[in-house]
């Protein structure tokens, strides 16, 4: 009884075939790359959210005594820590303190805390860059609520154009 062995073909085809489902042999779709939410964001993405802040008009700002952390956190769109910190950073941001130690900011730290908001993110200075141009520019508030002012001016004049 002579047993040879069975031999083994193999075959090989030039045509590329196309990955397929295990189970139902149905051709695969590559999986699609998921976008991380972690991390800093990119400056890109970053630009656009600086004309973001949305700060109420001063008549309404001005209503309310004091406003909470967490309310001017989510006027600019930014997290509670960023705001003590700049709070740590800058002498002119003198929020209120109760004796729980919560923070309760005026008006007043609201704006500053725009201007500061400003410098940084819209014109990317640096933090100490911004201390030295605050320390500086004595009249640096002034000259940002013009411009603040000159912008909306210009907002209503072109809203006007498009209406005629």
């Amino acid at each position: 009884m002579d047993k040879s062995p069975s031999q083994i073909n193999f075959e090989f085809s030039t045509q590329s075939e196309e990955p397929k489902e295990f189970l139902s042999g149905q051709p695969a779709t590559p999986p699609k790359p998921v976008k991380s939410t972690r991390g800093r964001k990119a400056l890109k993405d970053i630009a656009g959210e600086a004309d973001q802040v949305h700060i109420p008009e001063d008549e309404l700002l001005f209503r309310k005594q004091y406003y909470s952390i967490g309310e001017v956190a989510t006027m600019f769109g930014v997290n509670t820590s960023l705001i003590r910190y700049w709070e740590n950073e800058f002498d002119i941001i003198e929020p209120r303190k109760n004796r729980k130690g919560d923070r309760f900011f005026k008006p007043t730290d609201i704006k500053n805390l725009q201007l500061i908001y400003d410098l940084l993110r819209r014109r990317k200075f640096t933090l100490e860059g911004a201390k030295d141009f605050l320390k500086k520019n004595k009249q640096a508030k002034e000259r940002y609520e013009l411009i603040q002012s000159l912008q909306k001016v210009k907002g209503f004049l072109l809203e006007l154009k498009a209406s005629l």
